[in-house]
């Protein structure tokens, strides 16, 4: 096999490339495209305060030491719960806010957060561990890169929303498919197989690569590189890919753009994998 470890991956430089290019998409909206509907239930408008709330909430966190209303649950769902019920509060207050004002607001915040971002030791210990990987202890570099995922997705989201091109570029993107990636061991974490057994992954395109979930002792392992005679082999398309770990297809349309051959039962739980929370 020609198998590598993984490697860190460094975002904190891209937040203001991402973010210049989420405020010059904002700033061309018509009303009526603030007004469309990105997700089934969140509008353009929605999308954009969440990303407001996500700016405030880790500069709040992160950089201030405060928590506001702290987790008191112990479980994966608890937490879906608790975020959720965070993000319906703070959406349905900022549908009062006009999208000139919500703008400034995410310029301003975005800049700040950025700075911080870039202050951080990426070999640092995170103060939020990265929980869709089954992380209760996160190096810095991989909450900031899953920080980087959720503001990348959501600008996707809404670009999609109003028909304008894409994020999609390999220096935005492919840091984006290579932290995705990083879900697949929790994703196949009830997967039974022999030690040694290889399951292949390919994500097609510019921003894609070969990746490799290697079974041993403690459980499945993720290398990059191209396996020989894997188990089977998994081939995502990369212009949906950022959408299958964000529960933007439905487990049936992934079947459709997924190919898989080989050994059935280890392609499944790609279908079931996200890289998000809530």
């Amino acid at each position: 096999m020609n198998l590598e470890d993984l490697q860190p991956i460094i975002t904190s430089h891209l937040f203001p490339l991402l973010d210049e290019k989420l405020i010059e998409l904002l700033d061309s909206l018509t009303q009526s495209d603030w007004d469309r509907r990105a997700l089934p239930k969140w509008t353009v408008r929605d999308i954009a305060a969440h990303l407001l709330d996500s700016n405030v909430r880790r500069l709040s966190i992160g950089r201030d030491g405060y928590w506001g209303v702290p987790f008191q649950g112990s479980s994966v769902e608890e937490l879906n719960v608790f975020l959720n019920q965070l993000n319906h509060e703070w959406v349905q207050a900022c549908r009062r806010l006009s999208p000139p004002l919500l703008v400034k607001l995410l310029r301003e915040t975005g800049q700040q957060l950025s700075e911080y971002m870039q202050s951080l030791d990426p070999m640092g210990e995170a103060i939020l561990a990265v929980s869709w990987a089954g992380e209760e202890q996160s190096v810095a570099w991989f909450d900031i890169a899953r920080e980087y995922t959720e503001k990348w997705h959501h600008q996707q989201q809404i670009r999609d929303a109003v028909g304008q091109p894409g994020v999609l570029t390999p220096a935005l993107y492919a840091p984006v498919v290579a932290t995705f990636m990083r879900a697949l061991p929790h994703t196949y974490r009830h997967a039974d197989a022999e030690n040694r057994t290889v399951i292949q992954f390919h994500v097609t395109g510019e921003s894609g690569g070969l990746w490799a979930l290697v079974r041993d002792d403690s459980g499945w392992k993720l290398k990059t590189g191209r396996a020989s005679n894997p188990a089977c082999e998994v081939i995502i398309p990369g212009e949906i890919a950022w959408k299958l770990f964000t529960k933007g297809l439905t487990q049936e349309a992934a079947r459709r753009v997924i190919q898989g051959t080989g050994d059935a039962g280890l392609i499944e739980p790609v279908f079931t994998a996200t890289a998000i929370v809530g």
